[in-house]
């Protein structure tokens, strides 16, 4: 029987996954290939530390090139994760001619634009389901399942730390703090949770995503980004009280040849499949002319979930190598050569409805001032929510809009939040009714 060799360059939690899935799966996996994968080597740079699952020693190494340069490993599959030696590693790996597969979100998305036009040079695959969703099949479903739509819509919820952050803040009415350090003791934020909770990990899956539904090259700066660390518990009941739940969305959406993507709080109607995605589940709404709305929803994260999907990879690297063929499948959805920037429009020029809380002094003619602002620059009025407080001191008026321009609400903002009744900043979350 066929032996087809693989090297793994990480031997983390998601690497340690790899192994397990195939050892326990084995000859399933033989079965359904045809053939035998035989894990070669193993690099990392720590190779003493227990891992929870046994190799044979001459299978470590801390010298990633004995991977690289090794001329019977077929596929090279990089979960050390990070900027640098990562881009190093995958590039050498192509350069010899070797499959990649790789779970790389922040790596694709920065050098995405190197790495993929490299790999169809040298004729070699990039295998990247893992980088995005975890185990959902997202990317596949792009490039291949919805490879005859135009894609309207992709609306995504792309990190479990801060769905569970949400979900806690929303049922158990806990502040955020307190939610964030628990998801920190159960292992769904890290120690320093910067990447997840201020949208980042989101934006770098976001560029990923987008640059499969539209064929277009993405500059990861140019996807509006804000994250989590500003949704209050009050926030949360008014939305409640609204009929919304409030979910990190990542948004794009098609208009007229361009591209809105977003990254954002959002309310949601309370009834919308994706409001009631919870916990560090992770799921995608996508709309295509041809097949309407498809929902995809999964573990977004975790050791077996992420291995399930870097086997899938695997699997298809490994039928090319069979086959003695690669690039059946354009790796970003299209050929390279046909891959341009990608126009996003402004964030200023997106329309959305929108929800404010303002904390004002409570006196008379304060509505009226801050609703002759908002009409001053166009925004009108769908909702008001005034209660009054006891006890002396600001008390909130929450208002919700009518579809109208960010560029207008954000003057408008700056306008009110300079009154003296206003005492402290405006928060503002955006609505999406219709997703």
């Amino acid at each position: 029987m066929k032996r087809i060799h693989i090297g793994l360059i990480g031997f983390g939690n998601i690497g340690t996954g790899v192994i397990k899935l195939l050892r326990q799966n084995e000859e399933m996996i033989t079965k359904k290939l045809g053939a035998k994968i035989v894990l070669k080597k193993i690099a990392d740079l720590n190779i003493t530390s227990s891992r929870g699952v046994k190799v044979p020693k001459q299978l470590l190494t801390t010298n990633a090139r004995d991977i690289l340069n090794d001329p019977e490993i077929s596929i090279v599959i990089e979960l050390m994760g990070g900027y640098e030696p990562a881009r190093t590693f995958v590039l050498e790996a192509i350069k010899n001619g070797k499959h990649v597969v790789t779970a790389n979100k922040a790596l694709l998305a920065t050098y995405g634009n190197e790495i993929f036009p490299a790999a169809q040079l040298k004729g070699v695959d990039v295998g990247f389901e893992a980088s995005v969703g975890g185990t959902i099949p997202i990317i596949k479903t792009l490039k291949e399942s919805l490879v005859a739509n135009r894609i309207n819509s992709i609306v995504g919820i792309m990190n479990g730390t801060c769905n569970f952050i949400l979900t806690k803040m929303t049922d158990e009415g806990k502040p955020f703090d307190v939610v964030l350090k628990e998801a920190q003791l159960l292992g769904f934020a890290e120690a320093d949770p910067t990447f997840d909770i201020e949208g980042i990990d989101t934006s770098h899956k976001m560029a990923i995503i987008l640059s499969l539904a539209y064929g277009k090259k993405v500059n990861l700066k140019d996807i509006y980004l804000e994250g989590i660390t500003q949704v209050s518990s009050e926030d949360i009941d008014f939305a409640r009280e609204l009929g919304y739940r409030i979910k990190l969305l990542g948004i794009g959406l098609l208009k007229n040849g361009a591209v809105e993507a977003r990254i954002h709080p959002t309310m949601i109607p309370s009834g919308h499949l994706l409001a009631n995605v919870n916990r560090n589940y992770n799921a995608f709404h996508v709309t295509g002319d041809a097949s309407g709305p498809v929902f995809l929803f999964g573990q977004g994260a975790g050791m077996m979930p992420t291995a399930s999907a870097v086997f899938s990879d695997i699997m298809d690297s490994a039928r090319d190598v069979m086959k003695g063929i690669s690039g059946r499948v354009p790796l970003r959805s299209m050929n390279e050569k046909g891959m341009k920037a990608i126009t996003l429009i402004p964030m200023d020029d997106i329309e959305t409805k929108y929800y404010f809380r303002f904390s004002v002094l409570d006196r008379p003619g304060v509505l009226s001032k801050i609703s002759g602002i908002l009409g001053e620059y166009h925004i009108s009025i769908a909702t008001v929510i005034q209660k009054a407080q006891e006890e002396a001191g600001p008390v909130p008026i929450v208002m919700t809009t009518y579809k109208a321009k960010e560029k207008n609400v954000r003057q408008a903002l700056k306008k009110i939040n300079r009154l003296r009744v206003v005492r402290d900043k405006t928060v503002l979350i955006r609505i999406e009714d219709e997703l």
